[in-house]
């Protein structure tokens, strides 16, 4: 085996340390600098994505890093917001309870059926997608342009929307798996 099939997990790995500096210079409002540090993030993660893909280099610890990384960047920088008073407290823990119910979804339906193959379903890459057009649009309306209240109220609603159907789809799936699979046995 190559060494250089490593190289995504430590894009990786960089992405997710960069997640501090991130943070704090949102919370200090250097906008502009947070978010040429997002941008390279958002590049980096598409290029891990690229090089596993076009190379194989498909490892079980970028399985479990790459999503790491997106939660721990949408969470923080929801976190941030939320403490800064940009985003109301009900969609930051509507978006951590989600991932939350996911994680102990995930442990359970691990303990039931002793198998657990994590593939993301289409609503909750519609859900990130929002998430991040969310925190786009209001770091944008925070430190660059203010955008129409109602603008960020519709966009806040939306993701509200998709976390709240995207939650509820887990729950279904994994219950039904999980009621199916027990079938069998």
């Amino acid at each position: 085996m190559s060494a250089l099939k490593y190289i995504p997990n430590l894009i990786t790995i960089t992405r997710i340390l960069s997640v501090v500096p991130v943070a704090w210079l949102l919370w200090i409002g250097s906008y502009q600098a947070a978010l040429v540090l997002l941008v390279l993030a958002g590049l980096s993660d598409g290029l891990d994505g690229y090089l596993a893909r076009r190379y194989q280099w498909f490892t079980p610890l970028g399985a479990l890093l790459d999503p790491l990384a997106d939660k721990l960047f949408i969470v923080t920088i929801m976190l941030v917001f939320g403490f800064k008073g940009f985003l109301p407290w009900w969609i930051v823990w509507l978006i951590f309870g989600r991932d939350v119910l996911i994680i102990v979804g995930a442990m359970v339906y691990r303990w039931v059926t002793g198998a657990l193959e994590m593939k993301p379903l289409f609503i909750s890459k519609v859900n990130t997608a929002l998430q991040l057009i969310l925190l786009a649009a209001t770091l944008l309306h925070v430190g660059f342009y203010t955008l129409p209240q109602r603008v960020m109220d519709n966009l806040e609603l939306l993701v509200a929307a998709s976390t709240i159907v995207s939650g509820a789809a887990y729950v279904f799936f994994w219950s039904y798996y999980a009621f199916a699979n027990k079938e069998r046995v």
